[in-house]
Protein backbone atom coordinates (compact mmCIF):
# COMPACT_ATOMS: atom_id res chain seq x y z
CA UNK A 1 0.00 0.00 0.00
CA UNK A 2 0.98 3.54 -0.62
CA UNK A 3 1.39 4.28 3.40
CA UNK A 4 4.29 1.62 3.53
CA UNK A 5 6.00 2.12 0.51
CA UNK A 6 6.09 5.64 1.65
CA UNK A 7 8.50 5.14 4.73
CA UNK A 8 10.26 2.49 3.43
CA UNK A 9 11.14 5.51 1.19
CA UNK A 10 11.48 7.73 3.91
CA UNK A 11 13.62 4.81 6.01
CA UNK A 12 16.19 4.10 2.68
CA UNK A 13 16.56 8.12 2.13
CA UNK A 14 16.79 8.81 5.69
CA UNK A 15 19.62 5.80 6.66
CA UNK A 16 21.64 5.56 3.54
CA UNK A 17 24.30 2.40 3.99
CA UNK A 18 22.05 0.37 6.52
CA UNK A 19 21.20 -2.37 5.33
CA UNK A 20 20.39 -4.42 8.46
CA UNK A 21 18.15 -1.77 9.67
CA UNK A 22 16.65 -1.56 6.42
CA UNK A 23 15.87 -4.91 6.11
CA UNK A 24 13.99 -5.22 9.21
CA UNK A 25 11.70 -2.20 8.68
CA UNK A 26 11.00 -3.75 5.22
CA UNK A 27 10.34 -7.40 6.70
CA UNK A 28 7.96 -5.64 9.49
CA UNK A 29 6.31 -3.23 7.57
CA UNK A 30 5.51 -5.77 4.52
CA UNK A 31 3.91 -7.84 6.81
CA UNK A 32 1.35 -5.15 8.71
CA UNK A 33 -0.20 -3.62 5.37
CA UNK A 34 -3.68 -5.43 5.81
CA UNK A 35 -3.99 -3.92 9.91
CA UNK A 36 -3.15 -0.38 8.02
CA UNK A 37 -5.79 -1.29 5.54
CA UNK A 38 -8.74 -2.15 8.23
CA UNK A 39 -7.67 1.18 10.80
CA UNK A 40 -7.00 4.76 9.57
CA UNK A 41 -5.91 5.83 12.77
CA UNK A 42 -2.30 4.01 12.36
CA UNK A 43 -1.84 6.47 9.43
CA UNK A 44 -3.58 9.49 10.83
CA UNK A 45 -1.18 9.60 13.66
CA UNK A 46 1.94 8.63 11.97
CA UNK A 47 2.45 5.24 13.94
CA UNK A 48 4.63 4.21 11.38
CA UNK A 49 6.64 7.51 10.91
CA UNK A 50 7.19 7.67 14.69
CA UNK A 51 7.77 3.48 15.05
CA UNK A 52 10.60 3.73 12.51
CA UNK A 53 12.80 6.50 13.86
CA UNK A 54 14.73 5.75 17.39
CA UNK A 55 13.51 7.82 20.55
CA UNK A 56 17.32 8.64 21.16
CA UNK A 57 20.50 7.41 20.00
CA UNK A 58 24.25 7.84 21.99
CA UNK A 59 27.78 7.16 19.95
CA UNK A 60 30.66 7.72 22.48
CA UNK A 61 34.12 7.46 23.10
CA UNK A 62 35.37 4.59 25.00
CA UNK A 63 39.08 4.55 25.77
CA UNK A 64 40.80 1.98 27.88
CA UNK A 65 44.18 0.98 29.02
CA UNK A 66 45.51 -2.36 27.89
CA UNK A 67 48.02 -4.45 29.35
CA UNK A 68 51.10 -2.71 27.77
CA UNK A 69 49.93 0.44 29.18
CA UNK A 70 48.45 1.89 25.47
CA UNK A 71 45.35 3.66 25.29
CA UNK A 72 42.89 2.12 23.25
CA UNK A 73 39.91 3.84 21.77
CA UNK A 74 36.91 1.96 20.65
CA UNK A 75 33.08 3.33 19.85
CA UNK A 76 30.04 2.82 22.35
CA UNK A 77 26.30 2.96 21.25
CA UNK A 78 23.35 2.79 23.04
CA UNK A 79 19.99 3.22 20.73
CA UNK A 80 16.76 3.90 22.66
CA UNK A 81 13.95 3.10 20.00
CA UNK A 82 10.67 2.61 21.76
CA UNK A 83 9.48 3.07 25.25
CA UNK A 84 5.60 3.21 24.27
CA UNK A 85 4.96 -0.02 27.01
CA UNK A 86 7.67 -0.21 29.26
CA UNK A 87 11.04 1.21 29.80
CA UNK A 88 13.92 0.52 26.91
CA UNK A 89 15.42 -2.95 27.12
CA UNK A 90 17.78 -4.78 24.98
CA UNK A 91 21.48 -5.89 25.37
CA UNK A 92 24.83 -5.03 25.02
CA UNK A 93 27.11 -6.38 22.03
CA UNK A 94 30.49 -6.10 22.06
CA UNK A 95 31.91 -7.31 18.88
CA UNK A 96 33.96 -5.64 16.00
CA UNK A 97 30.84 -5.88 13.49
CA UNK A 98 29.01 -3.74 15.89
CA UNK A 99 28.08 -0.27 13.99
CA UNK A 100 25.26 2.07 13.96
CA UNK A 101 23.67 0.43 11.52
CA UNK A 102 23.44 -3.40 13.61
CA UNK A 103 22.87 -1.50 16.87
CA UNK A 104 19.26 0.32 14.82
CA UNK A 105 18.59 -3.17 13.28
CA UNK A 106 18.50 -4.99 16.80
CA UNK A 107 16.83 -1.97 18.70
CA UNK A 108 13.84 -1.86 16.26
CA UNK A 109 13.81 -5.83 16.49
CA UNK A 110 13.78 -5.58 20.04
CA UNK A 111 10.36 -3.72 20.50
CA UNK A 112 8.78 -6.15 18.33
CA UNK A 113 10.11 -9.20 20.40
CA UNK A 114 9.57 -7.44 24.09
CA UNK A 115 6.58 -7.13 23.35
CA UNK A 116 5.27 -10.48 22.31
CA UNK A 117 7.05 -11.60 25.70
CA UNK A 118 3.49 -9.94 27.44
CA UNK A 119 6.08 -7.94 29.62
CA UNK A 120 6.06 -4.15 30.25
CA UNK A 121 9.53 -3.92 27.75
CA UNK A 122 10.42 -1.01 25.54
CA UNK A 123 12.68 -1.49 22.99
CA UNK A 124 16.60 -0.42 22.82
CA UNK A 125 20.15 -2.00 21.73
CA UNK A 126 23.98 -1.18 22.44
CA UNK A 127 27.10 -2.33 22.48
CA UNK A 128 30.77 -1.51 21.22
CA UNK A 129 32.92 -2.66 18.06
CA UNK A 130 35.41 -3.79 20.99
CA UNK A 131 36.38 -7.70 20.72
CA UNK A 132 36.32 -9.38 24.08
CA UNK A 133 38.22 -12.03 22.73
CA UNK A 134 42.05 -12.52 23.65
CA UNK A 135 41.92 -9.62 26.01
CA UNK A 136 43.00 -10.27 29.26
CA UNK A 137 40.13 -10.06 32.76
CA UNK A 138 41.80 -6.74 33.36
CA UNK A 139 41.66 -5.34 29.55
CA UNK A 140 38.10 -6.41 29.83
CA UNK A 141 37.00 -4.89 32.91
CA UNK A 142 38.64 -1.54 32.27
CA UNK A 143 36.93 -1.61 29.33
CA UNK A 144 33.34 -2.40 30.66
CA UNK A 145 34.34 0.23 33.80
CA UNK A 146 35.21 2.94 30.80
CA UNK A 147 31.63 1.82 28.55
CA UNK A 148 29.93 2.55 31.44
CA UNK A 149 31.39 5.64 32.68
CA UNK A 150 29.43 7.14 29.84
CA UNK A 151 26.42 5.11 29.73
CA UNK A 152 25.71 5.13 33.12
CA UNK A 153 23.85 8.88 32.46
CA UNK A 154 21.27 7.25 30.38
CA UNK A 155 20.48 4.10 31.92
CA UNK A 156 18.09 3.28 34.91
CA UNK A 157 15.32 0.96 36.26
CA UNK A 158 12.60 2.64 34.99
CA UNK A 159 14.33 4.34 32.38
CA UNK A 160 16.90 1.72 29.96
CA UNK A 161 17.88 -1.75 31.51
CA UNK A 162 20.75 -3.39 28.87
CA UNK A 163 21.51 -7.37 29.15
CA UNK A 164 24.06 -9.57 27.93
CA UNK A 165 24.31 -10.02 24.11
CA UNK A 166 27.30 -11.49 21.95
CA UNK A 167 30.51 -11.02 23.95
CA UNK A 168 28.40 -9.41 26.64
CA UNK A 169 28.61 -12.52 29.31
CA UNK A 170 27.87 -12.62 32.91
CA UNK A 171 31.73 -11.49 34.02
CA UNK A 172 31.11 -8.17 31.75
CA UNK A 173 27.74 -7.67 33.22
CA UNK A 174 29.59 -7.68 36.80
CA UNK A 175 32.42 -5.12 35.91
CA UNK A 176 29.57 -2.67 34.43
CA UNK A 177 27.05 -3.39 37.48
CA UNK A 178 29.79 -2.74 40.30
CA UNK A 179 31.50 0.26 38.02
CA UNK A 180 27.64 1.54 37.87
CA UNK A 181 27.12 0.86 41.89
CA UNK A 182 30.45 2.57 42.25
CA UNK A 183 29.79 5.51 41.10
CA UNK A 184 25.94 6.18 41.75
CA UNK A 185 25.89 4.71 45.33
CA UNK A 186 22.60 3.03 43.66
CA UNK A 187 22.20 -0.90 43.91
CA UNK A 188 19.57 -0.33 40.78
CA UNK A 189 18.07 -3.07 38.55
CA UNK A 190 19.85 -1.49 36.12
CA UNK A 191 21.50 -4.14 34.36
CA UNK A 192 20.21 -7.77 33.71
CA UNK A 193 22.09 -11.31 33.36
CA UNK A 194 23.80 -10.60 36.70
CA UNK A 195 25.29 -13.08 38.38
CA UNK A 196 22.87 -15.34 41.09
CA UNK A 197 24.96 -13.58 44.02
CA UNK A 198 23.97 -9.86 43.50
CA UNK A 199 20.25 -10.09 41.95
CA UNK A 200 20.83 -12.71 38.94
CA UNK A 201 18.01 -15.14 37.65
CA UNK A 202 17.73 -18.46 37.16
CA UNK A 203 17.93 -19.91 33.88
CA UNK A 204 18.66 -16.87 32.23
CA UNK A 205 21.82 -18.22 30.55
CA UNK A 206 19.86 -20.85 29.09
CA UNK A 207 16.74 -18.83 28.70
CA UNK A 208 16.76 -18.26 24.76
CA UNK A 209 17.94 -21.61 23.80
CA UNK A 210 15.21 -23.39 26.05
CA UNK A 211 12.75 -21.12 24.91
CA UNK A 212 13.35 -21.38 21.19
CA UNK A 213 12.77 -25.41 21.78
CA UNK A 214 9.66 -24.96 23.79
CA UNK A 215 8.22 -22.61 21.36
CA UNK A 216 8.96 -25.33 18.38
CA UNK A 217 7.92 -28.36 20.48
CA UNK A 218 4.80 -26.52 20.89
CA UNK A 219 3.84 -25.79 17.48
CA UNK A 220 4.34 -29.17 17.02
CA UNK A 221 2.53 -30.53 19.44
CA UNK A 222 -0.79 -28.59 18.00
CA UNK A 223 0.19 -30.10 14.55
CA UNK A 224 0.27 -33.80 16.26
CA UNK A 225 3.79 -34.26 16.41
CA UNK A 226 6.90 -34.17 18.83
CA UNK A 227 10.38 -33.64 18.75
CA UNK A 228 10.81 -37.24 19.42
CA UNK A 229 13.59 -38.75 17.16
CA UNK A 230 13.49 -35.37 14.41
CA UNK A 231 17.05 -34.84 13.45
CA UNK A 232 17.66 -31.52 14.09
CA UNK A 233 20.64 -28.88 12.61
CA UNK A 234 22.12 -26.27 14.50
CA UNK A 235 24.52 -23.10 13.58
CA UNK A 236 26.10 -21.07 16.27
CA UNK A 237 27.97 -22.92 19.67
CA UNK A 238 27.11 -20.12 22.34
CA UNK A 239 24.85 -20.08 25.14
CA UNK A 240 21.75 -20.10 22.75
CA UNK A 241 23.44 -22.72 20.33
CA UNK A 242 24.40 -24.67 23.31
CA UNK A 243 21.15 -24.82 25.38
CA UNK A 244 18.94 -25.06 21.85
CA UNK A 245 20.38 -27.87 21.83
CA UNK A 246 20.42 -29.59 25.43
CA UNK A 247 16.57 -28.99 25.41
CA UNK A 248 16.08 -30.97 22.39
CA UNK A 249 18.35 -33.59 23.11
CA UNK A 250 15.76 -33.96 26.21
CA UNK A 251 13.08 -33.70 24.18
CA UNK A 252 14.22 -36.75 21.97
CA UNK A 253 15.52 -35.04 18.71
CA UNK A 254 19.05 -35.70 17.49
CA UNK A 255 21.20 -32.92 16.68
CA UNK A 256 23.91 -33.69 14.09
CA UNK A 257 25.56 -29.77 13.61
CA UNK A 258 27.27 -27.50 15.45
CA UNK A 259 29.44 -24.53 14.30
CA UNK A 260 31.36 -21.72 14.95
CA UNK A 261 33.43 -19.14 13.12
CA UNK A 262 35.86 -21.34 11.58
CA UNK A 263 33.71 -23.91 10.39
CA UNK A 264 30.91 -26.91 11.56
CA UNK A 265 30.72 -30.47 13.42
CA UNK A 266 28.73 -33.14 11.78
CA UNK A 267 28.11 -35.95 13.95
CA UNK A 268 25.34 -38.26 12.80
CA UNK A 269 25.26 -40.15 15.76
CA UNK A 270 24.51 -37.07 17.99
CA UNK A 271 26.22 -34.47 18.82
CA UNK A 272 27.91 -35.22 22.18
CA UNK A 273 26.74 -31.75 23.87
CA UNK A 274 29.21 -32.27 26.74
CA UNK A 275 31.95 -32.60 24.45
CA UNK A 276 31.19 -29.04 23.09
CA UNK A 277 30.56 -27.42 26.75
CA UNK A 278 34.15 -28.32 27.56
CA UNK A 279 35.26 -26.74 24.31
CA UNK A 280 33.62 -24.07 24.07
CA UNK A 281 32.50 -22.98 28.09
CA UNK A 282 35.37 -24.49 29.92
CA UNK A 283 38.28 -23.91 27.07
CA UNK A 284 37.13 -21.34 25.04
CA UNK A 285 38.78 -23.15 21.82
CA UNK A 286 37.43 -24.25 18.29
CA UNK A 287 35.07 -26.62 17.31
CA UNK A 288 37.92 -27.99 15.26
CA UNK A 289 39.04 -29.49 18.78
CA UNK A 290 35.53 -31.38 19.00
CA UNK A 291 37.07 -34.63 16.48
CA UNK A 292 39.51 -35.46 19.68
CA UNK A 293 36.45 -36.48 21.54
CA UNK A 294 34.50 -37.78 18.91
CA UNK A 295 36.66 -39.42 16.11
CA UNK A 296 33.73 -40.82 14.23
CA UNK A 297 32.14 -37.54 13.62
CA UNK A 298 33.34 -34.30 10.83
CA UNK A 299 34.72 -31.30 10.93
CA UNK A 300 34.30 -29.02 7.89
CA UNK A 301 36.10 -25.68 7.69
CA UNK A 302 33.57 -23.12 6.43
CA UNK A 303 29.56 -23.10 6.02
CA UNK A 304 27.86 -25.74 5.29
CA UNK A 305 25.58 -26.70 8.82
CA UNK A 306 22.76 -26.63 6.94
CA UNK A 307 23.31 -28.47 3.81
CA UNK A 308 22.79 -31.51 6.05
CA UNK A 309 19.74 -32.88 5.65
CA UNK A 310 17.53 -32.35 8.60
CA UNK A 311 13.54 -32.51 9.76
CA UNK A 312 14.44 -29.48 11.80
CA UNK A 313 16.70 -26.32 11.54
CA UNK A 314 17.37 -24.04 14.10
CA UNK A 315 20.46 -21.11 13.19
CA UNK A 316 21.40 -19.51 16.45
CA UNK A 317 24.63 -17.39 15.14
CA UNK A 318 24.33 -14.74 13.26
CA UNK A 319 22.06 -12.73 11.23
CA UNK A 320 21.64 -13.39 7.32
CA UNK A 321 23.48 -16.61 7.83
CA UNK A 322 21.12 -19.19 6.32
CA UNK A 323 21.05 -18.33 2.60
CA UNK A 324 18.41 -18.90 -0.45
CA UNK A 325 20.96 -21.58 -1.53
CA UNK A 326 21.08 -22.91 1.94
CA UNK A 327 17.14 -22.97 2.15
CA UNK A 328 16.66 -24.44 -0.74
CA UNK A 329 18.82 -27.71 0.54
CA UNK A 330 16.92 -27.60 3.22
CA UNK A 331 13.90 -28.06 1.82
CA UNK A 332 15.06 -30.36 -0.72
CA UNK A 333 16.77 -32.42 2.36
CA UNK A 334 13.32 -32.64 4.16
CA UNK A 335 13.53 -30.24 6.22
CA UNK A 336 9.66 -29.08 7.79
CA UNK A 337 10.40 -26.24 10.40
CA UNK A 338 13.17 -23.70 10.86
CA UNK A 339 12.85 -21.54 13.74
CA UNK A 340 15.41 -18.58 14.42
CA UNK A 341 17.38 -18.92 17.28
CA UNK A 342 18.93 -15.65 16.76
CA UNK A 343 18.45 -12.39 15.17
CA UNK A 344 17.23 -12.27 11.57
CA UNK A 345 19.53 -15.16 10.71
CA UNK A 346 17.89 -15.72 7.34
CA UNK A 347 18.26 -13.90 4.10
CA UNK A 348 15.02 -12.43 2.87
CA UNK A 349 15.50 -15.04 -0.16
CA UNK A 350 15.74 -17.60 2.69
CA UNK A 351 12.31 -16.85 3.91
CA UNK A 352 10.61 -16.57 0.45
CA UNK A 353 11.80 -19.75 -0.36
CA UNK A 354 10.43 -21.42 3.13
CA UNK A 355 7.28 -20.25 2.23
CA UNK A 356 7.01 -20.88 -1.14
CA UNK A 357 7.69 -24.28 -0.34
CA UNK A 358 5.89 -25.04 2.88
CA UNK A 359 8.58 -25.29 5.32
CA UNK A 360 6.88 -23.76 8.67
CA UNK A 361 9.07 -20.44 9.67
CA UNK A 362 9.16 -18.97 12.91
CA UNK A 363 11.11 -15.63 12.83
CA UNK A 364 13.38 -14.60 16.26
CA UNK A 365 11.26 -12.23 17.38
CA UNK A 366 9.03 -14.99 18.17
CA UNK A 367 11.21 -17.97 19.16
CA UNK A 368 14.47 -16.54 20.55
CA UNK A 369 12.10 -13.77 22.74
CA UNK A 370 13.14 -16.37 25.67
CA UNK A 371 16.07 -14.71 26.43
CA UNK A 372 14.95 -11.17 27.06
CA UNK A 373 11.62 -12.61 28.50
CA UNK A 374 13.58 -14.00 31.51
CA UNK A 375 15.63 -10.92 31.74
CA UNK A 376 12.10 -9.29 32.27
CA UNK A 377 11.80 -11.73 35.29
CA UNK A 378 15.14 -10.80 36.36
CA UNK A 379 13.99 -7.48 37.03
CA UNK A 380 10.70 -8.27 38.75
CA UNK A 381 12.63 -10.38 41.11
CA UNK A 382 15.07 -7.81 41.55
CA UNK A 383 11.51 -4.77 41.95
CA UNK A 384 10.71 -7.83 45.01
CA UNK A 385 13.75 -8.49 46.32
CA UNK A 386 13.28 -12.37 45.52
CA UNK A 387 14.74 -15.29 43.81
CA UNK A 388 12.74 -17.44 42.58
CA UNK A 389 14.15 -21.31 42.08
CA UNK A 390 15.08 -22.79 38.93
CA UNK A 391 11.94 -24.57 38.37
CA UNK A 392 9.82 -21.41 39.17
CA UNK A 393 11.39 -19.53 36.21
CA UNK A 394 11.33 -22.15 33.54
CA UNK A 395 7.65 -22.63 34.51
CA UNK A 396 7.16 -19.13 33.44
CA UNK A 397 9.72 -19.28 30.70
CA UNK A 398 7.29 -22.12 29.42
CA UNK A 399 4.38 -19.98 29.16
CA UNK A 400 5.92 -17.36 28.32
CA UNK A 401 6.11 -19.35 24.65
CA UNK A 402 2.72 -20.91 24.88
CA UNK A 403 1.88 -17.16 24.99
CA UNK A 404 4.22 -16.19 21.95
CA UNK A 405 2.49 -18.80 20.01
CA UNK A 406 -0.83 -18.01 20.94
CA UNK A 407 -0.51 -14.35 19.60
CA UNK A 408 1.12 -15.30 16.37
CA UNK A 409 -1.31 -18.02 15.50
CA UNK A 410 -3.87 -15.91 16.07
CA UNK A 411 -3.28 -12.93 14.43
CA UNK A 412 -2.11 -14.72 11.56
CA UNK A 413 -5.04 -16.70 11.29
CA UNK A 414 -7.36 -13.56 11.65
CA UNK A 415 -5.36 -12.47 8.92
CA UNK A 416 -6.28 -15.06 6.70
CA UNK A 417 -2.23 -16.34 6.99
CA UNK A 418 -2.63 -19.48 8.91
CA UNK A 419 0.88 -20.71 9.79
CA UNK A 420 2.20 -17.26 8.37
CA UNK A 421 4.80 -17.12 11.76
CA UNK A 422 6.41 -14.06 10.66
CA UNK A 423 3.04 -12.22 9.62
CA UNK A 424 1.95 -13.11 12.86
CA UNK A 425 4.28 -12.14 15.06
CA UNK A 426 4.43 -8.75 13.38
CA UNK A 427 0.98 -8.15 13.33
CA UNK A 428 0.94 -9.15 17.33
CA UNK A 429 3.46 -7.00 18.39
CA UNK A 430 3.05 -4.27 15.87
CA UNK A 431 -1.05 -3.73 17.15
CA UNK A 432 0.39 -3.69 20.91
CA UNK A 433 2.65 -1.07 20.58
CA UNK A 434 0.84 0.91 18.51
CA UNK A 435 -2.06 0.69 20.22
CA UNK A 436 0.26 2.07 23.26
CA UNK A 437 1.18 4.68 21.44
CA UNK A 438 -1.59 6.01 20.41
CA UNK A 439 -3.44 5.91 23.84
CA UNK A 440 -0.51 8.23 24.81
CA UNK A 441 -0.80 10.55 22.10
CA UNK A 442 1.96 11.75 19.91
CA UNK A 443 5.32 11.93 21.89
Amino acid sequence: MEYVTRILNGVAEKNPGEPAFYQAVHEVLSSIAPVLERDSRYEKWGILERMVEPERQFIFRVPWVDDQNRVQVNRGFRVQFNNAIGPYKGGVRLHPSVNLDIMKFLGFEQCFKNALTGLPMGGGKGGSDFDPKGKSDMEIMRFCQSFITTLYKYIGPHHDVPAGDIGTGEREIGYMFGHFKRITSHFDNVLTGKGLTYGGSYVRTEATGYGLVYLVDHILQTKGRSMEGMTVTVSGSGNVAIFAVEKAQQLGGKVVTMSDSTGFIHDREGVDLDAVKEIKLKNHARLSEYTKYRPRAEYHTGRGAFLVPCDMALPCATQNELTEAEAKALADGGCRIVAEGANMPCTPGAVALFNARGVLFVPGKAANAGGVATSGLEMSQNAIRYNWDFEKVDQRLQRIMQSIYDQISSAAEEYGMPDNYMAGANIASFLKISEAMLAQGVC
